[in-house]
Order: C-alpha cells, then structure tokens, then sequence
C-alpha cells in the first residue's frame, strides 16, 4: 500500500475505509451471491448520487461552461469501425500466464509488483520505517516464496527505481527481458511465467440474429463522436473550433483486475473531442483565463532519466517553454485540474503525467494524465490527448465520407503548381484494363516529380512513371498522351482535417480517489469516520433530526422537508430514538455537509440549528434564512465560514 494520509495528517485506514464504503452501500462487488466476477461491482444510493453530482458538476464545468455539443453514441460498435480505428489490432496490454497453475498476469503489473516487493524488502532489512500493508488477511493467505527480508546492492535498487519510474514505457519484448533478467516469477507460487503475449482488451459479439455482422462493445466512447463530426460541423453552422462530449459506459475486459473501482470491465465515461484547425497552431481563444494556473508536470524526460520530480508551473509557462505543446492541450489541462479541485480532490495528491513513446495510444500525437495519489499509488483518472487527425483521416479514407472542414477565404488564394492533363480518348485504348491504375498513379505524382517529368517530357517526347501491378512497374506515357505544365490555380474555399485534442475521464476512478481524498476519523474516535464532501458533491445535502418523537415536530419537519425538496435539495429524515450526536455521526459517514435540529425552540418561534459536518459548529436562525443559506452552501456560493459570520453561532446541542 503506498503511503498516503487524510486530510488531517492521519495515516490513511484502507480497510476502515473499505468498510465504511461497503457497510453504507456506497458499492458493492455485483453478483456477489453467486460469488461475484472480478472487476464488475454495482453502486448503492449513495454511490449512484455521488456518481450523479459529480457528472451534473462535470456537465456544467465543460459542457455548459464551454458551449459543447453532448451526443449519446451507442455502446455497441461494428467490427468494421474498430478494425479501421486501430482498436481490432492495437487495443491491448501484455499478459502473461504460469502455465502450471494457469494463472494470468498483465506483464507489466507483474514486473511492478515483484520490484516493489523486493525494495520493500530491502527497506525492512536495512531498519528503515516501511508501509504497513492493509491487506493482512489476503497477506497471509498469500503464501510468497520471500518471507525474511533481503538487502539488495545498491545499484540493483537503483536500477529497480528507474525500472519502476519508466514502468509504462515497456512493450512486451522488453517486459519479457526485465522478467528474465530480474528472474521475476509467480509472487504466489514462484512458479515461472511464460514471455508476455498481446491481449486485446475488447469485449467482442455479434449483432443480430445470423451472427454475420461482429461487433464490439465499445472501448471508449471516442468513435461514435468522431463518425458524427460533420453532421454536428453542420449543427454548429458551419463554426470552427467546436467540441462535442459524451457521457457513457465503455467495456474493457481487463487481464486481471483488481484494486476495487480503480480497474474495472464496465466502467463510466466522460470524453471530449475539442476539434481545432491544426494551421492555427493549435490556439485557445479562452487560454488567458487559465495561464496563470498552476499544475504539477512529470515530463517523459523525467521519465527516461528514472526519476520522478514533478515541476510546478503555470501552464502558461509549461505551454510557452514547450513542455506543453500547445495553448489548447494546455487550457484543458488547467481546465481539468480546476474541475478536480472543484469536486473535491487533493491539489496537493495530483499530477500530469505526460505518455512516454512506447505507451502513447496508437491514435495519440502527445497526451498528459492527470495522476491522483491514493493508497494504490498514483491513478490515471483523465487522459488528456492530442490525437491529432488520426481518426477523421482513417474513417474518411475507408468510407469516403467527407469528415473535414470546407471555409470560404477572406482572400483568394493564387497557388502556381505542375498540372498534367491526359487525352482520355488516346489514353483508354492505349492502356486498356489498367487504364484506371495508370491514371491514379500518374494523379499521385507530387508537384517535385511533375516538375522533372516536365524536363523529360520536353527532352525526350516521354515521361516514364512507376505503376505497380502493371507490367513491370514502370509505363512509358508518350507526348501526345500527356501535357505537363505550370499554372496558377485560385482557390477561394479552403479543406482541412482538424485536429483533434481529447480529454476522457474515468469517472469511477475520479470517484474513487475523491472517497480516499475526503476521508478521515474524528480525533480520538477512529470508528468515527467522515466524508468531508463538499456540498454540491455530497449525495445527501441536509439531515433533518427532531430532537425526540414529539409529535410537536413532525409537521415542523414535513414541512422542512417539502421546502427542500422544492429547492432542489436533497435531504433525509432520521427520527431514530438514538442520540442526535449518533444520528448525526451515522450521516457523517454518509458525507451528508449540513444537518437542521427541530426542537422544542422550533415549535414556539420557527427557528432551527444549522450544524457543519466537518467543524460540527451550529447557527441558529428563521426556516427561510436556514434554507437560504443551506441553498447558497450547497450550490457553491458561500463556504461554512461565510454562513458562520451571518448568522449567530449556537452551542447547547449535539451530545453522544
């Protein structure tokens, strides 16, 4: 377990979290009476209204916020779009097995695990203080073949942290060789493992009832957007930049998941495909709203070199140095660091991380991560990625369908090139059935080879042009076949591909790593466990508590209730007989921010407490002020301090 604390500097409890998540169904593994299926888990109440405020904060931040255009695209997708993609051959990780016991390792999971386990070692046999793992109960079910600590050279440590800091740049030839090198085997049996093989990660089907046409079910929800591009062009009046979202569930059958939600086989996601005309140089009109921002960056030279600094920088300075290539990468980097903050998440617990070479995606020009710290390590939770016009390019040049850009010129443009022009009645007969193949090759010509043909042509009456297929690759054209000559062509409309900048975000995993972000246990209670979500996040907003079964209350409490709802505020009741601080403890690890008393007080004159989670502190004041500053807290405009600062502090309430 990597060393991580709670906010208020308390080492991080994993299994109290863990049981805290699961006792108040925040989720739990799916199927579970069946005896559950790795990597798929269901979400309970709590779970499914975190998940909906962060993609309804999600939704305003980028969506609202940048005029984008949200289209639900299909999970399920044909063969066809995937192969021409890259996904069919490209989409996968390198797996391993142990052909005795026929467990399957992903190779470079594997190669991390050992390492770690070995420096950990290393640490225990020279003295020095070492992360206790959580897991004590699979540890000791886990039986390794390593059981007393060992110390490592020194220089075998280094090597094992530079292996570990450029992990992800690996491919499976080169995992093969750190397995044998380094004698790395089954943790569990020390059994050996076979040389890793590609496993492509897609879950694959057929779609109807002959089975003729194979499908997929989506790995990203990246595709069905790209294969709209010119009917939402056309939706946006024809208006370049643009950027069109998406919000859905993809599949990927994961080699060997484990740690909860952070790998999973059906997952959420939210992507954005910001198309940008690649001539501008990739600029955002909005990047002087967010130059100033800082961000940490884990550059791949960092990388290379076995270490793993992080640079602190405004993203200003990161897109003007060239760290960042470009002002758009650049914005929504610092716009995707604002929205983590905004739901909660450690500014101080997060980094971008750019791809080294061997991992970049297939599709992808550059692409940061943002990293979130969490008892796993560091999590990539957004990819942020300049997928250039790789995808626009390989669908239109499948299906012919035009996914570009045509703009009139605010000037004609006077272009001088090589122009050849075939006598197509001469040609035909000439040629006969390859006809066809010698016009496209003689078509592709470029303008440098027009222009020496054109000497030929001058010179010798002939021009001779590679074909191949026909003959033995080379066609003799005579003159009066074929004119070559230089003109001046006006163009007054011009046609680009754009290019394409792409953050996805894995909400389960956001979800997560928030969870481990905002907890943390009242001092002295350890059992007393709290979600410190912030109010537009939090799942419920309000606990209304009456202080006893009085029936005085109830309507008193009906009524705060409706109101609340009617405001849009979600809230719950709890009129157990347990004490209110028990009630209110019981919500706290539920994340619920505000809690409202109805007492005896309420009854005579209308007015409430209002209690924080976090502080515990109370005001007290009139059920439309009380529920106007509940509205102000919970919709962002006002923070706790603020709240305490208008309204008079109460202090009699609240006992175990």
């Amino acid at each position: 377990m990597a060393t991580t604390t709670t906010k208020t500097g308390q080492p991080l409890d994993r299994p109290q979290l863990d049981s805290l998540l699961r006792r108040r169904l925040f989720f739990t593994p799916a199927f579970e009476v069946y005896g559950g299926v790795s990597g798929l888990y269901d979400y309970g109440p709590p779970g499914c209204s975190l998940q909906a405020n962060i993609i309804d904060t999600w939704r305003k931040h980028f969506v609202l916020e940048e005029d984008m255009l949200e289209v639900d695209c299909t999970m399920l997708t044909p063969h066809e779009v995937l192969r021409t993609s890259g996904h069919v051959d490209k989409f996968a990780d390198w797996m391993c097995k142990d052909p005795k016991t026929g467990e399957i390792f992903r190779a470079d999971h594997l190669v991390e695990e050992v390492l770690e386990s070995r420096l950990k070692s290393d640490k225990e046999a020279r003295g020095q203080k070492v992360e206790v793992d959580e897991e004590k109960e699979a540890k000791k079910k886990r039986k390794t073949k390593d059981t007393k600590a060992i110390k490592l050279d020194d220089a075998v440590a280094q090597e094992y942290e530079e292996i570990l800091a450029k992990i992800d740049n690996y491919g499976g030839d080169e995992l093969g060789l750190l397995i044998t090198k380094y004698n790395i085997k089954n943790p569990t049996t020390g059994g050996d493992v076979l040389p890793p093989v590609a496993f492509n990660l897609m879950f694959q089907t057929s779609i109807g009832p002959s089975s003729n046409l194979a499908g997929y079910l989506r790995p990203e929800t990246a595709q069905g957007q790209f294969l709209t591009f010119q009917k939402l062009l056309e939706f946006n009046q024809q208006s370049m930049p643009f950027a069109s979202a998406c919000i859905g569930k993809s599949f990927r059958n994961e080699i060997s998941p484990r740690a909860g939600l952070l790998r999973v086989r059906e997952f959420l996601m939210a992507e954005i495909e910001h198309y940008v005309d690649p001539e501008g140089g990739k600029k955002h009109p909005r990047f002087h709203e967010v130059k100033n921002v800082n961000v940490g960056l884990l550059d791949r030279k960092v990388q290379l070199s076995g270490r793993t600094e992080v640079t602190h920088m405004t993203i200003g300075e990161a897109v003007a140095s060239g760290t960042v290539d470009s002002e758009t990468l650049g914005y929504f980097i610092a716009r995707i660091y604002l929205f983590l903050v905004r739901i909660g998440v450690d500014p101080k617990k997060m980094r971008f991380r750019q791809h080294m070479a061997n991992e970049m995606a297939h599709y992808a020009a550059d692409c940061w991560d943002a990293e979130i710290q969490t008892s796993y390590g560091w999590i990539e939770c957004v990819g942020c990625a300049d997928r250039s016009a790789y995808d626009l390019t390989v669908h239109s040049k499948k299906t012919g369908a035009p996914l570009c850009v045509r703009e009139t010129r605010s000037e004609p443009l006077h272009i001088e090139e090589w122009q050849v022009d075939l006598d197509k009645k001469k040609f035909g007969p000439k040629f006969k059935k390859d006809g066809k193949t010698v016009e496209a090759a003689v078509d592709a010509l470029t303008q440098d080879m027009r222009e020496k043909l054109s000497v030929s042509l001058a010179q010798t009456g002939k021009i001779q042009v590679d074909v191949p297929g026909v003959g033995d690759g080379k066609v003799e054209i005579e003159k009066d076949l074929v004119k070559i000559e230089k003109r001046t062509k006006i163009e007054h409309t011009r046609e680009y591909t754009p290019n394409v900048i792409e953050p996805a975000f894995g909400i389960g995993r956001i979800l997560y790593s928030l969870l481990e972000h905002v907890y943390w246990s009242r001092e002295g209670s350890e059992e007393r466990g709290v979600l410190s979500f912030p109010p537009p996040i939090a799942p419920t907003k309000v606990l209304l508590v009456p202080l006893s079964g009085h029936s005085d209350f109830k309507p008193l409490v009906g009524r705060l209730s409706q109101k609340l709802r009617q405001l849009g505020i979600s809230n719950r009741v709890d009129d157990s007989s347990a004490s209110i601080g028990k009630r209110y403890s019981r919500n706290d690890e539920l994340g619920t921010p505000l809690g409202i008393t109805v007492d005896f007080q309420s009854v005579k004159d209308n007015t409430f407490t209002l209690r924080d989670r976090d502080s515990t502190k109370q005001v007290r004041s009139d059920e439309d002020t009380i529920c106007a500053a509940i509205r102000s807290l919970v919709e962002g405009q006002k923070t706790w301090a603020d709240v305490q600062e208008e309204l008079p502090e109460f202090t009699q309430q609240e006992t175990d």
